[in-house]
């Protein structure tokens, strides 16, 4: 995982608003460098403690790594995340479950996702739409070939507005669902 100081600035220089789904063996190492972006107004979601591919756990893993990255994120921001991202984009029931036991409201996916230096779209015809969701990770330069995760998401950036589109913060436009 990348952690490039770069980005943060560059983040606050452009006031770009991101939602942040956080797996604790990767942000465990510095879980401060996630603190300016929050400070920003970017919100921290939940997304596992270990990376696993949920829909082969059973129900009570599952609910250990929700509510495990639940309760550290928690601890370590002091907000509790209301969306849960699963790994690889892999669920069940079982995953319903757990996440509704564990404190997130809702189960998100995406529709876009950042490969290098280009989007890997999911339609055929290779566009974004409006309300389409960019699943981007922090990558560094060894997962980049070279490039920094500021040279790419700038890149990104410049591919959105390219076709008429701008950033949004995903929990400005999903609503969790009430209890």
């Amino acid at each position: 995982m990348e952690k490039d100081p770069a980005f943060i600035s560059m983040m606050r220089d452009l006031k770009t608003p991101i939602t942040m789904f956080l797996m604790d063996d990767d942000i465990k190492s510095d879980y401060a460098y996630f603190k300016p972006l929050q400070t920003l107004g970017d919100h921290i979601q939940n997304h596992t403690l270990h990376h696993p591919v949920m829909s082969h756990l059973s129900l009570a893993r599952q609910k250990d790594e929700v509510c495990g990255a639940q309760k550290s994120l928690i601890e370590h921001y002091g907000t509790a995340p209301l969306l849960f991202r699963p790994p690889y984009g892999r669920y069940n029931k079982d995953t319903e479950i757990a996440v509704r036991e564990c404190g997130p409201r809702a189960i998100v996916w995406w529709r876009e996702n950042v490969r290098l230096t280009t989007l890997q779209y999911q339609r055929p015809d290779k566009k974004l739409h409006a309300g389409d969701i960019i699943l981007v990770h922090f990558r560094g330069p060894k997962q980049l070939q070279g490039a920094t995760m500021t040279e790419m998401f700038a890149r990104l950036l410049r591919q959105i507005e390219e076709q008429g589109f701008a950033v949004a913060r995903l929990e400005d436009y999903i609503r969790a669902p009430t209890r």
